[in-house]
């Protein structure tokens, strides 16, 4: 694996694509929190996009939203004038007089799966933000709507797009790992529980799951992904809430803690197809710098992927590649490869391309699926206690 190889892939995956801007898609945002202005500010960059509907279970929120972002769309050749504003997503993909080519789902955690089936149903593309739901069940219900309407769902895993992530997932298809048997994970926060957006992702009838669907579900896809994709057949988990409840955590909304009600840390270890075993931790707090790197151990060698300071499915630093060559034992340090585009926009292009070509999804529900199994099995098991088999349903 040396530096040319991976800059070589690097230039290939990020040759520029013209646009065909003769079919614009009709584009809704369902839900008009903090997470669809990432949303709005990526969708602004494309050349063959409408917004032309918003959908708020909060009276005039959407409305508001809309108006914080007109200047910037007129700059951009956008017209908001016209978008149409819903108390519901069911008002929304009921009015056929829309057109609607796709939605992007940008709803608190618990509200995942039912606008997106709702949408899917109606032959409505999807684009749904992680995690994929809060449980196992609602993730099925998701992926049999999918395959019912042959609509597009690409559920929102950005880092998928980064140049190293494509790199680690090539040096294990290599391998030059032999066959991989334990990977680590440890990726956290010393303080990040994310309330400067209100309450929704600590609150247990909206968030559902907290540090670990909403930083975990990334570190899962990065190690899962490089390995293929296998399908989880155990876990045994442990989640806390420590800090979430304790008022000294928030200075400024002692309140916090009364109405937090999911995990702020979790661990888990999770068995899957293969021989694999992946031992898991994730933290939106806790009184340490990091829980160590992401390790990746095969029988021919291991990597070693550095942690980040903010756990977000990013690479912290060189990775390195841990090898025996004619007897001595080598290690190779892997450069950081460079990321031109920004990860947000390639999510939403690459779904709009598949949208408009027919394609596969570019970050398919069913191998997001089986993150969703494990994080759904991992606090399972933690509410039970003991270790659980994982059992997926047939779509």
């Amino acid at each position: 694996m040396g530096t040319q190889t991976s800059l070589d892939a690097f230039k290939e995956n990020q040759e520029t694509k013209t646009i065909d801007t003769n079919r614009k898609l009709r584009i809704g945002i369902i839900g008009t929190g903090w997470i669809a202005g990432a949303h709005m500010q990526s969708y602004l960059k494309q050349p063959d996009v409408e917004i032309v509907a918003a959908a708020d279970l909060i009276p005039g929120k959407a409305e508001k939203f809309f108006a914080s972002w007109k200047n910037e769309a007129e700059k951009k050749g956008f017209d908001f004038s016209a978008v149409k504003f819903y108390p519901s997503h069911k008002e929304m993909l009921d009015d056929e007089s829309l057109k609607l080519d796709a939605v992007s789902v940008c709803t608190y955690n618990r509200q995942h799966a039912e606008p997106a089936i709702y949408a899917l149903n109606k032959g409505v593309s999807v684009l749904l933000e992680k995690p994929f739901t809060v449980t196992l069940d609602e993730a099925v219900e998701v992926c049999r709507a999918e395959k019912k309407s042959g609509a597009i769902l690409s559920i929102g895993f950005q880092p998928r797009m980064d140049a190293n992530m494509k790199e680690i997932k090539r040096i294990v298809e290599s391998g030059a790992l032999g066959k991989v048997y334990y990977i680590t994970i440890g990726g956290g926060r010393r303080r990040g529980i994310p309330t400067p957006f209100g309450g929704t992702f600590i609150m247990k009838n909206t968030g559902g799951l907290g540090a670990l669907g909403d930083i975990g579900c990334y570190a899962l896809d990065m190690v899962l992904h490089a390995i293929g994709d296998p399908k989880p057949l155990t876990a045994s988990g442990y989640t806390s809430d420590f800090f979430g409840k304790d008022p000294a955590t928030y200075p400024n909304h002692p309140e916090y803690a009364d109405i937090f009600g999911v995990d702020d840390f979790a661990c888990g270890f999770v068995r899957v197809e293969g021989g694999v075993v992946i031992d898991f931790r994730t933290a939106w707090a806790m009184n340490l710098d990091t829980m160590g790197d992401t390790i990746i151990m095969g029988t021919k060698g291991s990597l070693r992927i550095p942690s980040t300071e903010c756990w977000n499915g990013s690479v912290g630093g060189p990775m390195t590649l841990y090898t025996e060559v004619a007897g001595l034992q080598t290690e190779t340090k892997l450069p950081i490869l460079p990321q031109n585009e920004d990860l947000f926009y390639l999510k939403i292009r690459t779904f709009l391309d598949a949208v408009k070509n027919g394609t596969p999804a570019p970050v398919p529900s069913s191998q997001i699926l089986y993150n969703q199994a494990i994080l759904d099995g991992i606090a399972r098991s933690a509410a039970l206690g003991h270790e659980i088999n994982i059992e997926i349903p047939e779509i």
